[in-house]
């Protein structure tokens, strides 16, 4: 509407129709006259780009997932529970939540302030399990080694052997390396991380992997064309392949 006298009208006959026509009792306090910005539909709300009007998840759905990934990555509860538990869970709280909300814009936030943050996380209680200060030394080295990187073993040592906090401590530079995604995510399970941490890991990848498939199924279901599936069908690996590489 383009005024708010003009929405107040449209909510009242709308109201009106619903519990004249269809009989349903209009909540008093979930139905209001909201600018889009500020709304609070199903946990989505609104914003305007250059093409119109786009939804994207709410702050409050954004906290209540990190709050459920905080509760899981508790460090004391994570470190005396194998990581394969801990990647299940993990899984199934960011899946489910990626699943709900793909619809909307948020690669930005996946990949800027979510995937990093859920990462440092687990690499938190990846070190913390070593527990002594020679066994993530010798592990670090180890992955070193696997991975044939040219990170100086000094660097390696200072940051062993720091006496930071276990968060500041896995925020260096060393641990961001010799633990990184591509390190985890590895399908051989390379070094001495047994369990894949999976698509919790890979947020974005995830997002962007439901919006692919709904195109393909689209494009697929529009032209019931047997030349168009297959074309559609050869868009996945495709744009998968664009993915791993960047």
């Amino acid at each position: 509407a383009k005024s708010e006298m003009a929405a107040n009208r449209v909510m009242a006959s709308v109201c009106s129709w619903l519990e004249r026509k269809l009989r349903l009792k209009v909540s008093a306090t979930k139905t209001k006259v909201v600018r889009p910005m500020k709304s609070n539909f199903l946990g989505f709300t609104f914003w305007k780009s250059t093409k119109g009007w786009e939804c994207k998840p709410t702050d409050t759905a954004k906290k209540k997932l990190e709050t459920k990934v905080k509760e899981v990555l508790l460090r004391k509860r994570a470190v005396a529970q194998p990581l394969y538990i801990v990647f299940t869970k993990l899984n199934q709280i960011v899946r489910g939540w990626v699943n709900y909300y793909h619809i909307g814009n948020m690669s930005t936030y996946l990949r800027d302030k979510f995937g990093p943050w859920l990462r440092h996380k687990v690499r938190v209680v990846i070190v913390k399990q070593w527990k002594k200060y020679d066994t993530i030394y010798k592990n670090l080295l180890t992955l070193k080694r696997i991975i044939k990187s040219n990170l100086d073993d000094t660097s390696i040592y200072q940051a062993a052997m720091t006496r930071l906090g276990w968060y500041r401590q896995c925020g260096l530079s060393v641990f961001n390396f010799l633990l990184s995604p591509k390190v985890l995510l590895c399908q051989k399970r390379i070094g001495l991380i047994k369990e894949r941490a999976d698509l919790a890991w890979s947020t974005l990848m995830l997002y962007i992997r439901i919006c692919v498939l709904l195109y393909v199924c689209s494009a697929v279901y529009e032209t019931r064309t047997y030349g168009a599936m297959r074309g559609a069908r050869g868009v996945i690996p495709y744009i998968y392949s664009i993915i791993i590489n960047q």
